[in-house]
């Protein structure tokens, strides 16, 4: 027969001795952390799961340090091996435009935006801004992106007649004055 003073939970123990209760919600949050990193990682986003384990080193458990280091090793080696290198910024474009289809919109839309620090006149850049909000519902920004790229370049008017990513803000009536002055 169990006692009461021996049907209570005993508290786990570790090297260094028994686990508060307070050392026991931290440890889940860097646990959690960690996992979070991890999938980051196995996403591909070498850079983001980098810094969540930098933030580790600070404040994780000193038992994950050496995991962390080597994951934070192996998240810089494939970042410098996947970065992309672009002659043009028209390459980088399409390297965004396929961001797009793949569904990652917000590498796509740092790329579009690398093409504009680069050059304030691409107005293929603008063009692809325009896409992304479109595509994401984001109406205004879709139609401030495209009347940019249509007055750096009035032939983006006659592919925008055209293009079905543009779809979802088709019915906005500022869409069609955009894309229909002489209406």
């Amino acid at each position: 027969m169990k006692t009461a003073s021996t049907s209570t939970a005993k508290r786990p123990r570790t090297l260094a001795g028994v686990v508060s209760a307070s050392d026991n919600g931290s440890r889940a949050h860097a646990l959690s952390t960690y996992e979070a990193a991890l999938h980051l990682m196995q996403q591909g986003k070498y850079e983001k799961a980098c810094a969540s384990f930098s933030q580790l080193l600070l404040t994780g458990p000193a038992d994950l340090f050496e995991r962390v280091r080597m994951y934070i090793n192996a998240c810089k080696q494939q970042a410098a091996k996947g970065e992309a290198r672009f002659l043009s910024g028209e390459e980088r474009y399409d390297y965004a435009i396929s961001l797009i289809n793949d569904g990652n919109y917000e590498d796509a839309r740092a790329q579009l935006k690398k093409i504009l620090a680069e050059d304030a006149r691409a107005d293929y850049a603008f063009y692809g801004l325009a896409l992304l909000a479109g595509i994401t519902g984001d109406a205004p920004t879709c139609i401030e992106q495209l009347a940019e790229a249509i007055r750096l370049n009035p032939r983006n008017r006659i592919q925008a007649r055209a293009d079905s990513d543009f779809q979802d803000v088709a019915d906005d009536p500022r869409f069609t004055e955009l894309l229909y002055p002489e209406v």
